[in-house]
């Protein structure tokens, strides 16, 4: 499974696009649009008039949040008449024109940490909703472990985080419930400090915003706030995150949705979307971080909490700077899924010689498993290894490999074998060598 976090536009797009379904008793205006610069909002202003008649607010849509503590909201403080389509086209271009600084922690209403520093290229740009402070609602439902939970908050806004514990209602549901003891629990636990007229009324929006976000294959959702008038919803701020392995499922639900690059993010190599790719159609986790392409130290690594494991351990033991990427292969890929992890690894590793002249080293390690047939991936490793060996030989790769788990013997014996018949240098290990110690025999050979 992979959570995919997607653009606020994109979130209230679904949403809104299922909102009969889901509320039929509640009403929402959904008049949203999504632009990149000053003259495309002037352009799509020609068909919609609402942005040549209303006050409007605008903001980055880039995927970070607390863009009002960093003065990237227009207006936060509107008042009917303050902002007409020309100041909101003047502000965009303003804001997209030159590099922004963005804070993503603060203490009250000071920075703190390093800002992320980076271009802004999508606004969302809205009405403004009038309405007044006891009118903003906080909810939000995302997966833990294997149950959902879902939060709500009579208090909604940029101060919720603070103070969780006392603000925040959390109720769980299992994979298991059903609709009526989904609706019942929820009924049950609106929190205390909702108006008591409200409580039956946030009561049937919280339903059908859980409802929604199972259906609709949500990893993750949250309205912060939404604003409550009667049966009149208003969608202020959304946060989204898809469960792309859906994706096949939910093409017509979904739509047209994108999987942007955060902001202060380098934009992703084909490599890393083409891993991202055969991860959304698997069961398994396929995962890939690139951190420095040319270093000579890359890991092909069996499980998320070893991945860490092991690029601690090359970090303190070899250095940061030697350590070419990042990732995971886990879950029960299958031979072929196996085999297409270990050639992009291969084809990125082997395009050029280390520049000090140095061999380059594919650490394929990881834990003892618990299901994963070690045998059955490592025969994938095997085919890669086929496709590329004399691009490795050419280049100079030591191979270290340590593993443990199901059919492990066979798979080591199988690998050490294969790499004797191609030439290639390999040192394999089972779990009766500590999790990392190929890491300290590869950088001290």
């Amino acid at each position: 499974m992979a959570q995919k976090a997607i653009r606020e536009y994109d979130a209230k797009s679904i949403l809104a696009k299922h909102w009969g379904k889901y509320f039929p008793d509640f009403t929402y205006a959904y008049e949203t649009t999504m632009v990149q610069n000053g003259t495309e909002l002037t352009e799509v202003a020609k068909s919609h008039a609402w942005l040549n008649q209303k006050t409007l607010v605008a903001k980055p849509d880039m995927l970070f949040g607390k863009r009002g503590k960093n003065n990237l909201v227009l207006f936060k403080d509107a008042k009917p008449g303050d902002v007409l389509l020309a100041k909101a086209t003047s502000w965009i271009d303003e804001k997209s024109s030159t590099k922004q600084s963005v804070f993503f922690s603060f203490d009250g209403d000071t920075p703190t940490g390093e800002p992320s520093v980076d271009m802004l290229t999508h606004f969302i740009v809205e009405p403004f909703t009038p309405h007044a402070q006891e009118e903003e609602y906080y909810i939000s439902a995302t997966v833990v472990g294997d149950d959902d939970v879902l939060y709500m908050s009579a208090e909604g806004g940029m101060e919720v985080e603070e103070g969780w514990e006392e603000k925040v209602t959390e109720v769980t549901f299992k994979i298991t419930d059903t609709e009526a003891e989904i609706a019942a629990k929820i009924r049950a636990n609106i929190p205390a400090d909702v108006a008591e007229k409200d409580k039956a009324t946030f009561a049937e929006f919280a339903i059908g915003f859980f409802k929604a976000y199972r259906e609709l294959n949500f990893a993750y959702l949250e309205i912060n706030p939404f604003v409550m008038q009667g049966n009149k919803i208003e969608l202020l701020d959304m946060v989204a995150k898809l469960d792309d392995t859906a994706g096949f499922m939910m093409v017509d639900a979904w739509g047209n949705v994108e999987y942007p690059t955060a902001f202060g993010m380098e934009e992703k190599s084909p490599e890393v979307l083409a891993i991202e790719e055969a991860d959304s159609k698997t069961g398994a986790s396929l995962k890939l971080t690139l951190l420095k392409p040319e270093a000579r130290i890359w890991t092909m690594v069996a499980g998320g909490g070893a991945s860490v494991v092991y690029a601690d351990t090359i970090a303190d033991l070899a250095g940061i700077q030697d350590l070419a990427n990042y990732g995971e292969y886990s879950g029960g890929p299958t031979t072929g899924e196996t085999k297409f992890y270990a050639e992009t690894l291969l084809d990125l590793m082997t395009r050029e010689k280390d520049a000090q002249g140095r061999e380059k080293i594919l650490i394929i390690g990881g834990a003892i498993a618990n299901f994963t047939d070690v045998a059955k991936t490592f025969t994938g490793i095997i085919q890669a290894f086929e496709a590329y060996a004399d691009k490795m030989k050419h280049v100079g790769i030591k191979i270290y490999v340590r593993r443990g788990g199901p059919n492990y013997e066979k798979g080591l014996k199988d690998i050490k074998e294969a790499a004797d018949r191609l030439g290639l240098w390999i040192d394999v290990y089972g779990p009766e060598t500590h999790v990392t110690d190929i890491v300290r025999m590869a950088v001290e050979a």
